[in-house]
């Protein structure tokens, strides 16, 4: 975290009495309460997603800076694609803006950026401005920083199984048997640390069809505050 907090700030102090040693090594979060959070101030529903950006900027640094290995955001599952086609256009476009303003920030507090899901599902000019923020950050060694993109955890585990059963190649000949270590594998999180803690905003009591296989043993906290 060296550079990352100025000396003698009270972030300095609050961060002296933390056990580090306790932190959680991956935390996903559920990123809900948008349009309720606009709604309740009477704003247009891009005024909540606008504010959620800003959120997530906060959460990436401060996760940055307390030395977290992994930070997984849900930012848009396979079921939003249902949604408006103008919300749907407008969500996408924050996310393009998102990665322009903030690479330089992830570069400097050596954050490695990544996408998880259905990238194929994403138009060409977006899947190539991740693949750019993806290459562009790779060598980074501090924070991973997934964004689940076009996300669905059966999608996941389904994507898995077919990925399996391709590298296996015809059926009846001799296959070594699937363990949870091999199937991990072909998850998109494959190599990193399952989420130690998953927490969800605006006080839905539901997973939302996140994660499904990694989050089988991960603590789950539910606050009622909204994301923004």
């Amino acid at each position: 975290m060296e550079g990352l907090i100025a000396k003698g700030s009270p972030e300095e102090q609050f961060l002296a009495q933390i056990d580090f040693a306790r932190l959680p090594r991956h935390i996903a979060i559920i990123m809900d309460g948008n349009g309720r959070w606009a709604r309740m101030r009477s704003l247009p529903r891009v005024a909540g997603h606008r504010a959620g950006i800003a959120a997530v900027r906060d959460v990436v640094e401060t996760s940055a800076r307390l030395g977290c290995q992994v930070l997984t955001l849900y930012a848009f599952s396979v079921e939003n694609w249902k949604r408006p086609r103008r919300e749907v256009d407008t969500l996408m476009g924050l996310l393009r803006e998102y990665l322009k303003k903030e690479l330089d920030t992830l570069q400097s507090h050596n954050i490695a950026f990544n996408v998880i899901g259905r990238k194929d599902e994403l138009s060409p000019t977006i899947k190539r401005e991740l693949q750019e923020g993806m290459e562009a950050t790779r060598g980074n060694t501090g924070l991973l920083f997934n964004i689940a993109l076009s996300y669905g955890g059966r999608a996941e585990i389904v994507d898995a199984v077919n990925r399996i059963l391709a590298d296996r190649g015809p059926s009846g000949s001799p296959q070594a048997p699937v363990d949870e270590a091999s199937f991990s594998r072909y998850l998109y999180t494959a190599g990193q640390p399952d989420p130690d803690l998953l927490i969800r905003t605006s006080g839905e009591l539901r997973i939302s069809n996140f994660l499904l296989w990694q989050i089988a043993y991960a603590e789950i906290w539910v606050t009622e505050t909204l994301w923004p």
